[in-house]
């Protein structure tokens, strides 16, 4: 049976895609339907047609899928955030679960009765709504000329105005409304990737899980000329006085971005007012006592340019998982890559003899050595380099070698000269988290080929109403 474009169709759906579009098949032939939900019988009209599969547009839903639930947000559907709101949570975790499942079986090679004998229950969130500790916020202008913040439309860069995610910390929404007002009164431009003109680029807003704090950073098109602060942004003050009343603000600053890019932080900033970094406290958690705090703490200073996890809830859970998969004695030195500002690294020191921290950023790297020493931790220490380029130097110039390492990577996973020095190390535990079940199961399928046993599987959910989530994997030296 042949497809044609505007064709309308009904059709079941069946699954759902890594990016969290449904499939559909009439006649064993593929239709990816972003806006449904599985279960779902829709209307949908034919949008592209390719040789093997072909795209629709949800014209409407026929009957509900018992996993289609109304979703808090008005701008689920244009917003490229939440591209599984519609979904009862529940089901979101089984569809997560599922993922690194297929993955570690169809990418890894590893067989089904392995895979379902080593996975543990996925870890979810009581309140899976207003988790994030960060966000950035670009903003534009609307049709009439007025600064407007939002996020992204799904595919492309058109702001949908929206300072109320529903993600985010309650206070983002006040933030950003008094920065639009003070745009509008100081007649500030935004922003045009078009023409490269304007100034304000984007709001990034944090704020500390435990200790309350909140950032505020502006990023502007300009550079970094040593210019006096005052001389900024037009009417400065007045927003610097208007921010600075919100309770738990602390620091205000610019970030210098006059690149055209979409790249979103430039590598220069500079303090307005408070301090340049806010500071946040998490907790190691008993995992065998359902994620129980266990007062072991570690405070951090995060400056605008650091990477730390958007959910500290989950976090916490994700690194105790880690800890606990490393199987610490107290004697063992531990490589932790891709380190960021080391907060694997200072769960993983409390237990181990010596810890050795690699990561690329050098902002990461400064801040890794003062959160080391803020928390008096004189066992960790931090190299600034590729993660694959330190740790052959150290391994085979200088004999350096590891009971245990434990590798966070980006979402693109070790590159092969980290994965062969690994091999070449030969730690007895190597603990995986990834952001990214495809490319680890890609990266574990080389690992144990080379010697190594799947023992241990856990996804984390750091990422509820989105496609995305963590998982924790513990392999063994045969």
């Amino acid at each position: 049976m042949s497809f044609q474009k505007n064709q309308i169709l009904m059709v079941e759906i069946a699954d759902m895609t890594s990016e969290g579009e449904g499939v559909g098949k009439l006649d064993g032939f593929p239709f990816f339907v972003k806006d449904t939900v599985i279960g779902d019988r829709a209307q949908i009209r034919v949008t592209r047609v390719k040789k093997n599969y072909a795209y629709g547009r949800l014209e409407k839903v026929l009957t509900p899928s018992p996993f289609r639930v109304e979703p808090v947000c008005a701008f689920h559907r244009q917003c490229g955030g939440c591209q599984i709101q519609a979904m009862s949570y529940e089901r979101q975790l089984r569809f997560k679960q599922s993922r690194i499942r297929n993955n570690l079986i169809r990418i890894g090679g590893f067989s089904q009765e392995l895979v379902d004998r080593v996975s543990e229950p996925i870890v979810g969130m009581e309140e899976p709504f207003h988790y994030r500790n960060k966000a950035q916020y670009p903003v534009g202008v609307d049709k009439n000329g007025k600064p407007v913040a939002g996020f992204y439309a799904g595919r492309t860069h058109s702001i949908i105005a929206n300072t109320d995610c529903a993600l985010g910390a309650p206070e983002n929404q006040e933030i950003l409304e008094m920065i639009l007002n003070w745009m509008e009164e100081n007649h500030v431009p935004a922003y045009r990737e078009d023409t490269g003109e304007g100034l304000i680029r984007h709001a990034l807003i944090r704020r500390g899980f435990r200790s309350g704090q909140i950032m505020v950073c502006l990023v502007i098109n300009q550079r970094a000329d040593g210019r006096k602060a005052g001389e900024y942004l037009p009417g400065q003050r007045g927003l610097i006085d208007a921010l600075a009343g919100i309770p738990g603000m602390t620091s205000i600053s610019v970030c210098f971005n006059p690149r055209r890019t979409n790249v979103i932080m430039g590598q220069e900033t500079a303090l307005l007012w408070g301090k340049e970094t806010i500071e946040d406290i998490i907790r190691v958690r008993d995992v065998e006592k359902n994620f129980e705090e266990i007062g072991r703490e570690i405070s951090f200073d995060i400056s605008p340019l650091s990477f730390y996890q958007v959910n500290p809830e989950q976090m916490e859970k994700l690194y105790s998982l880690a800890l606990d998969y490393a199987a610490l004695k107290g004697d063992e030195t531990v490589w932790d890559l891709y380190c960021g500002i080391g907060t694997i690294s200072l769960f993983l020191a409390g237990e181990a003899g010596q810890v050795c921290g690699v990561e690329v950023t050098p902002q990461a790297v400064r801040d890794a050595r003062r959160n080391c020493g803020k928390n008096g931790i004189g066992n960790a220490c931090f190299f600034e380099g590729r993660a694959e380029e330190v740790l052959p130097e150290k391994y085979e110039r200088e004999g350096i070698s590891a009971n245990v390492i434990v590798v966070d990577p980006p979402r693109k996973g070790c590159d092969s000269p980290c994965l062969e020095t690994m091999l070449k190390m030969k730690p007895e535990r190597i603990v995986y988290v990834s952001c990214d079940s495809a490319t680890l199961a890609r990266d574990l399928k080389v690992l144990c080929e080379g010697g190594y046993e799947l023992e241990r599987v856990r996804g984390v959910d750091l990422f509820p109403m989105t496609v995305h989530t963590e998982t924790v994997v513990l392999i063994q030296r045969k």
